[in-house]
């Protein structure tokens, strides 16, 4: 194998924004911001979801639109055939306001 060409390879504490749970594990992923755990530095890599609080893995129904990905959709298409009506009148009433 050729030396100095492998990424570094160290400790990481995943963190879900959801629901706040943390656990550690290895990657090659470096984003920074680090923390110490019993003396080690650990990188901090933040999940938007997990499989904790995510409605596939949990069985549980919830809404989690972090980026507003819902609102900008039914703006690019309101008036389209693609939206509901439901989904319509909400866009008008919003917008309306």
């Amino acid at each position: 194998m050729k030396a100095k060409i492998h990424p570094k390879y160290g400790p990481v504490l995943y963190r879900c924004a959801s629901c706040k749970q943390e656990w550690t594990g290895m990657s090659t992923k470096d984003e920074g911001k680090t923390e110490e755990i019993d003396g080690v530095p650990h990188t901090v890599i933040s999940l938007e979801i997990c499989s904790s609080c995510h409605p596939f893995y949990s069985g549980k129904k919830s809404f989690v639109d972090s980026a507003g990905r819902v609102d900008k959709f039914n703006r690019r298409f309101a008036g389209t055939k693609v939206m509901s009506k439901k989904a319509q009148k909400k866009a008008e009433a919003k917008a309306g306001e």
